[in-house]
């Protein structure tokens, strides 16, 4: 999959609409009773930004970012100003041996929980805590495209490794061309501009 670590621009982000999406097949039987089988483990991203272009550096800016990833061959990092950032999220208990913790986020509705691995991490922003310790940044390697966070010695054995970050979601443009429609001087539409995220 081509990837690039770049950021889709953040002031166009936040006039975007979308959110988390399922697969789910519904057969509706004769008597009116549903039978449902869900495709997806997980949910799936979508987006669409185009009410968030409101002036010509944006859509100036679009074009460009469009043309660069070559429309829906190319993905990039994209900021969901409705679900970006995690405090105080577990990541495991150390155990003495174990190095590797894997960056996620935890979604709690009454006693279901669903868990969403984090791949794209914001660098700067991210914070690792030990029983609730914050550590140097020189004890543990951050992998800003995975989401991994690799310790140089194991935590010890009971101890609660946790985090605050903020995040990206991986995505690509779904569609191969941009249309716009000029409605006066300087002032343009857009319709559809659709995001998909992809799956790391």
């Amino acid at each position: 999959m081509a990837f690039v670590d770049v950021r889709f621009p953040t002031d166009i982000a936040y006039g975007s609409a979308g959110g988390p999406e399922y697969s789910t097949d519904v057969v509706i039987t004769q008597s009116g009773h549903e039978q449902r089988n869900s495709n997806w483990s997980a949910a799936r991203a979508s987006y669409n930004v185009a009410h968030g272009v409101k002036t010509q550096a944006q859509l100036d800016a679009l074009i460009a970012f469009f043309r660069a990833r070559k429309g829906r061959a190319i993905g990039f990092r994209f900021k969901d100003w409705t679900d970006f950032s995690v405090t105080g999220q577990v990541l495991g208990e150390g155990d003495g041996v174990r190095t590797a913790f894997q960056l996620i986020k935890t979604y709690d509705s009454g006693a279901v929980q669903e868990m969403r691995i984090i791949s794209k991490p914001v660098a700067a922003t991210v914070k690792i805590y030990l029983g609730g310790i914050l550590q140097d940044e020189e004890d543990y390697v951050l992998n800003t495209s995975t989401g991994l966070v690799m310790f140089d010695a194991p935590p010890a054995d009971g101890v609660v490794v946790s985090a605050d970050f903020e995040f990206d979601v991986p995505v690509r443009f779904d569609t191969d061309r941009l249309s716009a429609t000029l409605d006066a001087y300087g002032v343009h539409s857009w319709h559809d501009i659709p995001l998909v995220e992809v799956r790391v």
